[in-house]
């Protein structure tokens, strides 16, 4: 029997309805370990790091709450199941619930069997056909010619200290290009077409709506979360849901 493609839609409410997170391994053999977080109704990528481990839950809660400190809190996030995920969903979903005392018992984030995270999957599909081959025949380059051992201690720590931040910055250029840059037409697609920035700062410009948790005078640390936050969403949003 052939194999046939079978399509399917993703859904979103609008922006911020949802925070997609996932982490990616495809250079662990060089000690170096990737993680992501999209908004998948703009496209929006809003952080893609680079660190020798993505398994540290404190280390991932720090690019959650440094984004939301920036651009606000979603009212759902989504990720593969997983311990390495626990702070961002504890977070969130405390932060929600400090605000929102009818949100107590409920959950505010959304558990993905794997493969099914699909938003952040494509991402990493992209950056591995878009950043990858490039960057990857450098890192190659060194272990074959046999400059690093990844077996050295000394060698992986100096490893990590000059190649992690030159390769964030490269990752920061391609992020900021990616962000800018209208996705090909897709006749399939039911999420709105345009530049992921436009559609995720100006929604209602493409009949969208913005579902973010407004929040004001947030500081924090890794042990303790100090937070004062506001919820602003309209009248007309919880309608449209």
């Amino acid at each position: 029997k052939a194999q046939c493609l079978k399509r399917k839609h993703f859904w979103a409410a609008g922006v911020n309805d949802l925070f997609a997170v996932d982490q990616h391994d495809m250079w662990l053999r060089f000690g170096l370990a990737l993680h992501t977080g999209i908004e998948p109704f703009s496209g929006h990528i809003m952080w893609i790091h680079v660190w020798h481990s993505n398994r540290n839950p404190q280390l991932i809660l720090s690019y959650y709450l440094d984004t939301i400190q920036n651009l606000d809190m979603p009212m759902v996030t989504q990720s593969d199941p997983g311990t390495k995920n626990y702070g961002i969903v504890n977070a969130h979903m405390m932060l929600q619930q400090w605000h929102d005392p009818a949100l107590q018992g409920t959950l505010q984030h959304c558990w993905m069997q794997s493969k099914k995270n699909v938003m952040p999957e494509i991402t990493w599909s992209q950056l591995c056909h878009r950043f990858t081959p490039s960057f990857e025949s450098i890192l190659d380059q060194g272990v074959n010619e046999g400059w690093y051992n990844t077996n050295n201690t000394l060698q992986v720590m100096v490893f990590h200290w000059v190649f992690i931040p030159w390769l964030q910055c490269k990752l920061n250029a391609y992020q900021d290009r990616i962000n800018n840059t209208a996705k090909r037409c897709d006749r399939n697609k039911v999420l709105p077409h345009g530049v992921p920035n436009l559609i995720y700062e100006l929604p209602e410009d493409f009949g969208a709506l913005d579902f973010k948790v407004c929040h004001t005078n947030v500081s924090f640390k890794f042990q303790t979360l100090t937070h004062n936050f506001q919820i602003t969403i309209e009248q007309a949003t919880i309608d449209h849901v």
